[in-house]
């Protein structure tokens, strides 16, 4: 995954979907009754309907295996050595914590899956371990019934959109995390630069807003201030995508017939891809911009002055710590709920687990209990932080150095602690974040690619050829759109969009 969707995603939630075999993990079937399951060792512990708890003293000893994606954590062991203290008197099982490196997250847990290796819990999402894939051949089981017999208390505090959103077959096959619900893009800016120049960004809405902006810190810093480039996108038009912008197939947000269509041929499109050119040719975006990797460092440089980032409240404040200067950002958007924000940040529970009532048990505390939640995220008061008051901590070196987890996808992020520079009201500007949020117009509507998985290819490999090229204006659209239409036509993009108009058509048929 480049860096900038993996730093995007520790703020929010980004959509690349990687399409990952299954060869061992039973029929669809199987998966959908939970049949392959080996014998639960949770006989005769009975949940309390009205209390969501179980008694552990009826319980069998069990260790749960949960996988997930992130850098090296050194001190995990040490950490989650207290974690199954915990949960063995809670629910008589211990924790297992195995974390895989970034960028081999996909192909370790393809390998793992195909396999047939026991392990219980997989951090999946719609850019890591493919959650519809998965669910769909029968790696993931469903977890709805599990939910509502050991997961009460979870589902009270979940925002229902998150589980409307991420069904598979009308099931869901996951645990989504609670966090923001919605996505919402906003122009960053460099406010070093927009106090030096005075510049107004309020008013940027649109791509053709920033141009005098542009032109003005182009002329006074002999910069390309626009950060455009293969992993920093600013290409945006309003459109809510059949699997991902990459593949360009998806319906308006603010459709009224609910109908899709290859983005290339709408007009946004190739407005866009006109005034990036514009923008490329003035000199306002860097030569190198459809092969540049590396954008990060440009940022941290401080010689840039916009780009293009998904937020969360307080997001300025974070990208102010992690680049060391005054970041200020205006949104482009209103917040908007899709399937690849609901699905962000998820866990699914394996279909080759041992006890999967106790995994769900599990999965009732971590994102009902405080102290479980904040040990398993931020480690061990006095080793990792320190705590200013009941609420709020202070990270100590080993924290950064020993402990630094992916905390977007642990859990019940409203019970976590607040860091020392966090405002007092974070989780409720959260929880007004989401409340803001509207529907995208295919949330919880999940396409099977397989009868065009022959064409979904072939489009793949052409997006290759031609998005980065025309996102950042690095080629005049007057010549080079008609081109790429054409080879989308030419390796099926038509079959795709028709095939995802007549599923999303039978499933909307459905919806009440």
């Amino acid at each position: 995954m480049p860096k900038m969707k993996k730093t995007l995603q520790m703020v929010t939630v980004s959509s690349l979907l990687l399409v990952l075999p299954l060869s061992a993990c039973g029929s669809k079937d199987t998966a959908t009754t939970g049949a392959s399951v080996a014998p639960a060792t949770t006989a005769g512990a009975k949940a309390d309907p009205a209390k969501g708890t179980v008694d552990p003293s009826k319980l069998k000893p069990y260790e749960i295996v949960w996988y997930h994606d992130g850098g090296e954590v050194p001190d995990s062991d040490k950490v989650f050595e207290k974690v199954s203290e915990y949960t063995k008197q809670k629910i008589n099982a211990t924790v297992k914590f195995k974390m895989v490196n970034w960028g081999d997250y996909d192909s370790k847990m393809q390998t793992i899956i195909a396999s047939g290796e026991k392990f219980d819990i997989a951090f999946t999402a719609s850019w890591a371990a493919n959650y519809r894939e998965n669910a769909l051949k029968g790696a993931f089981i469903p977890v709805d019934d599990l939910l509502q017999k050991y997961g009460q208390d979870l589902l009270k505090v979940l925002d229902k959109r998150f589980l409307e959103g991420t069904k598979v077959n009308g099931k869901n096959y996951a645990i989504p995390v609670q966090k923001e619900i919605a996505q919402q893009y906003v122009w960053r800016f460099n406010k070093n630069l927009v106090d030096k120049y005075k510049l107004d960004v309020t008013k940027v809405k649109s791509l053709e807003d920033m141009e005098p902006l542009l032109k003005s810190v182009k002329e006074g810093e002999k910069i390309a201030p626009l950060q455009a480039s293969y992993d920093s996108n600013v290409f945006y038009i309003p459109y809510d995508y059949l699997l991902e912008q990459t593949i360009p197939i998806g319906v308006k947000l603010d459709t009224k017939d609910f109908k899709f269509v290859n983005v290339y041929e709408t007009p946004e499109f190739q407005k866009a891809a006109e005034t990036m050119h514009k923008y490329y040719q003035e000199g306002y975006i860097l030569k190198d911009a459809a092969t540049r990797k590396g954008g990060e460092d440009i940022k941290k440089s401080g010689k840039w002055l916009i780009d293009r980032q998904a937020t969360v409240p307080g997001a300025d404040n974070i990208w102010t710590k992690q680049y060391a200067m005054p970041i200020v950002s205006t949104p482009i958007e209103q917040p908007v709920v899709l399937n690849g924000s609901v699905s962000g940040a998820m866990h699914a529970i394996s279909a080759t687990s041992q006890d999967p009532e106790r995994v769900m048990m599990f999965e009732n505390l971590l994102n009902t209990d405080p102290y479980l939640q904040n040990l398993v995220s931020y480690g061990l008061e006095g080793t990792h932080y320190k705590k200013l008051d009941e609420h709020t901590i202070q990270d100590l070196p080993a924290r950064s150095e020993r402990y630094n987890m992916p905390l977007f996808g642990l859990g019940n992020r409203f019970i976590t602690f607040l860091d020392k520079d966090d405002a007092k009201d974070k989780w409720d500007q959260y929880k007004k974040f989401n409340e803001s949020s509207y529907k995208a117009p295919t949330l919880g509507f999940a396409f099977d690619p397989e009868p065009v998985k022959n064409e979904l290819a072939a489009v793949r490999s052409a997006a290759n050829e031609f998005n980065f090229a025309l996102w950042t204006g690095s080629v005049d659209p007057k010549e080079f759109l008609p081109k790429a239409i054409d080879k989308y036509k030419a390796v099926g993009i038509d079959k795709i969009v028709n095939e995802a108009q007549k599923q999303f058509d039978a499933w909307k048929a459905t919806q009440k």
